[in-house]
């Protein structure tokens, strides 16, 4: 036993190494600044980007703040990425496994006794055996280090791709918060038309009841209770729909949402930093998931490649064995064994080479997934950054569209009472503020959405408090 210890020492130091390319980080195309990215300020430093803060930072409403926790906490795709890495963490196991000596200890003891033949007289027989087996396979070309290389890298994918869940869970959580804050923005604003059209439909009916004015008027300040009247069973069932799909991001069951701060009133600053392009490599968690693949394919490359070379095992035994049970430990029946072996492949169909090919393109693959993610990231990131530069614009061009049509509609009002016009002029600019009003929660809405998707392509949300 002493003697295969130390050989397999001496074969371990020499197997120091491994046959498959090195990994080397790929060069990628980084511009030099984002497309869409607003000049800096001269104080503000340009390593400074909005991905690197903090959700409870960037996502002030204590509400939605509970939500997200909560849905970081019960949400089901964060579970599951969760015990896919408990099965990459036991695949390490496994794969370190089989680069090290397998150890079994045996025993066996039986008593036979043989029948009287013609020729050979009826005999007894004991046998007892203790032992303790050795085998192992030298990892003398590194298969199993790059096996082990690639299953570390895989688990590290697998946690990226956890990160990647979060940070995109965080953002859907957000962004459903405000698509709800923005459904009871409107719900508010075609109540309060409804209850002002119908008072005026009270006051016109008035009116003709007294014959200052026709039927026809009637009729059309009717048509404005009636067209705000219809939005609101739409709006509310469009509110309970959105109540249970973050119910369900929350991992509950449909169920009411409690609100926060109004739509109007959300913080979110105007100018939005975004950094260094090159430090999106380090912060994307899809980027890094891509990488980790990259490595753990381009290990396998290895441990295809180690098929071409010999298998060197190394056995060996040692124990006791024995006629009489009394005897096992105290008599002369020590036992042991050693013995190597070295196996070439000669021929195998062309399955090595296969195996080698097949590796080979999985790294390409890989490595082309990886190009593809940056290239997609930088898009993610000027699409997003142009989109809340323009949805705030749009939104300050919406407030003063508003501001217009309710004057209009305030001015008309007050000249139809005068008798200098009539309902139709009312009942025109009644309609272009309501639905302005409408317009001014959609664009308020989608400036916080541009928001919302600046701090996912940028790389933020997977930061755990």
């Amino acid at each position: 036993m002493r003697r295969l210890v130390a050989v397999s020492l001496v074969m371990a130091h020499l197997s120091g190494c491994a046959v498959g390319p090195n990994y080397k980080r790929p060069s990628a195309n980084v511009p030099a600044t984002y497309r869409g990215a607003t000049p800096k300020e001269p104080q503000q430093p340009e390593s400074e980007s909005l991905g690197d803060q903090k959700w409870w930072e960037v996502f002030q409403d204590q509400q939605l703040q509970d939500l997200i926790h909560t849905a970081l906490q019960q949400n089901y795709d964060v579970l599951i990425a969760a015990t896919r890495i408990l099965e990459a963490r036991a695949q390490v196991g496994i794969t370190r496994a089989d680069g090290l000596p397998t150890i079994n200890a045996g025993a066996q003891s039986f008593d036979q006794r043989s029948a009287r033949q013609k020729f050979f007289p009826a005999f007894d027989t004991s046998a007892h055996q203790v032992d303790l087996s050795l085998a192992w396979d030298l990892d003398f070309w590194g298969k199993y280090r790059r096996a082990n290389e690639s299953a570390r890298a895989s688990l590290l994918a697998t946690q990226w791709a956890r990160e990647a869940v979060i940070s995109t869970l965080v953002s859907d959580v957000a962004a459903a918060y405000f698509q709800l804050r923005e459904l009871d923005l409107q719900l508010e604003i075609s109540r309060r038309t409804l209850a002002s059209r119908q008072d005026s439909l009270q006051l016109t009916r008035l009116l003709a009841n007294g014959g200052a004015t026709s039927m026809l008027d009637v009729r059309q300040a009717e048509q404005l209770v009636f067209t705000a009247a219809e939005t609101i069973p739409d709006l509310e069932r469009r509110i309970e729909q959105q109540e249970n799909f973050i119910s369900t991001l929350l991992g509950n069951n449909p169920g009411p949402i409690v609100r926060g701060i109004k739509l109007t009133d959300q913080p979110h600053s105007p100018d939005i930093p975004a950094g260094l392009s090159s430090s999106l490599l380090e912060r994307r968690p899809d980027i890094r998931q891509a990488e980790a693949q990259l490595i753990a394919a381009n290990a396998q490359i290895g441990v295809a490649k180690a098929a071409y070379f010999p298998q060197i095992t190394l056995t060996g035994s040692a124990g006791f064995q024995s006629s009489a049970l009394t005897s096992l430990f105290t008599g002369p029946a020590g036992l042991w064994s050693f013995g190597g072996s070295l196996v070439q492949p000669i021929f195998a169909g062309g399955r090595i080479r296969s195996g080698v090919r097949f590796s080979e393109a999985r790294q390409q693959e890989a490595l082309l997934i990886y190009q593809q993610t940056i290239q997609q990231a930088f898009r993610g990131v000027s699409d997003s950054l142009v989109e809340y530069r323009k949805d705030r614009e749009f939104r300050e061009q919406q407030e003063q569209l508003a501001s217009s049509a309710e004057d209009a509609a305030r001015l008309s009002e007050t000249r139809y009472r005068g008798g200098a016009t009539s309902y139709l002029e009312v009942l025109t600019n009644e309609t272009n503020y309501f639905d302005a009003e409408l317009g001014l929660a959609q664009a308020q809405l989608n400036e916080l959405l541009g928001l919302v998707s600046i701090y996912r392509n940028l790389g933020g949300g997977w930061h755990q408090q």
